[in-house]
């Protein structure tokens, strides 16, 4: 049976996710920076060898950071069975474990938990089940499964770290020895942060770094920090909906068709140019 949540029992709905999660964690969202419950529930599961985690994330413009920061990697990174994976297209949010999903409207991201005004839709099933061919529970569950599972496989695998066992007791027992660790986050990361010190190394003085509001598309100092004049950062600060749709681009001042927001103020075909004044 779905169930409808929102307010504070769709942040316990999550919450419970992550708790009750022993054998599978799936997290499909574009933005990722955990909520300080969320981050103490998975430090308790950091020695869980039998928990394997995947995660997809997307939506960053060039800038890793931007959607899934360092901070999170460095706390997700030592897991002994993780996946995390890049999906540049992703919008769906998705949290399940091996007996429950949530279907949802709101990021991974503690501002979203905190302020925003946002739905979810929880259901119950067997995941192992699933992975067994022999999942009970609703069509939309299985679904829903289905489909995300998909989209992780298609996703392109940036950190991955496999468990290894070893034999015990006449095979009858494994005993977790390491994990072996495929890595191409850590030199992205590196790469962004050598980018962006090299542009404003090399910025010309003379070069003009104009940028606009992205709500009123009024020329102001280029900052994709603030990409707002003082009074629409105003409006904007009442709610801080970092994800709400805007209508120009900071770098060019074209209109953007909500294509930018404040978490992404500079439409993704200008990223790279924008890069030589940021």
């Amino acid at each position: 049976m779905a169930e409808f949540l929102q307010g504070d029992q769709l942040n316990a709905a999550l919450s419970t996710i992550f708790d009750k999660a022993e054998e599978d964690l799936i997290i499909i969202s574009p933005f990722i920076k955990l909520h300080s419950r969320i981050k103490d529930i998975l430090k308790s599961k950091k020695e869980n060898d039998k928990l394997k985690i995947t995660i997809v994330f997307g939506k960053n413009e060039g800038k890793i950071s931007k959607s899934f920061s360092q901070e999170e990697f460095e706390l997700l990174k030592d897991f002994p069975s993780i996946e995390i994976k890049y999906e540049p297209r992703l919008h769906a949010k998705y949290y399940a474990n091996e007996s429950s999903a949530l279907l949802s409207s709101m990021n991974l991201y503690d501002y979203s938990q905190n302020h925003n005004i946002e739905f979810g839709i929880l259901t119950k099933f067997n995941l192992l089940g699933e992975l067994t061919g022999n999942m009970l529970g609703d069509t939309l569950d299985k679904e829903a499964l289905q489909y995300f599972l998909k989209v992780a496989d298609n996703s392109q695998t940036l950190f991955k770290r496999t468990p290894k066992y070893d034999e015990a007791l006449m095979g009858l027992k494994k005993r977790y020895t390491g994990s072996t660790t495929e890595d191409n986050l850590t030199d992205l990361y590196r790469e962004s942060s050598t980018e962006t010190k090299s542009s404003k190394k090399n910025r010309p003085a003379t070069m003009e770094s104009f940028g606009y509001c992205i709500r009123t598309g009024v020329k102001i100092p280029f900052n994709p920090e603030r990409p707002f004049c003082d009074k629409a950062y105003r409006s904007w600060a009442k709610y801080k909906d970092e994800n709400y749709q805007e209508k120009y681009c900071h770098f060019s001042g074209e209109e953007s068709n909500g294509e930018t927001s404040f978490s992404r103020p500079i439409l993704r075909k200008n990223w790279k140019k924008s890069q030589v004044i940021a």
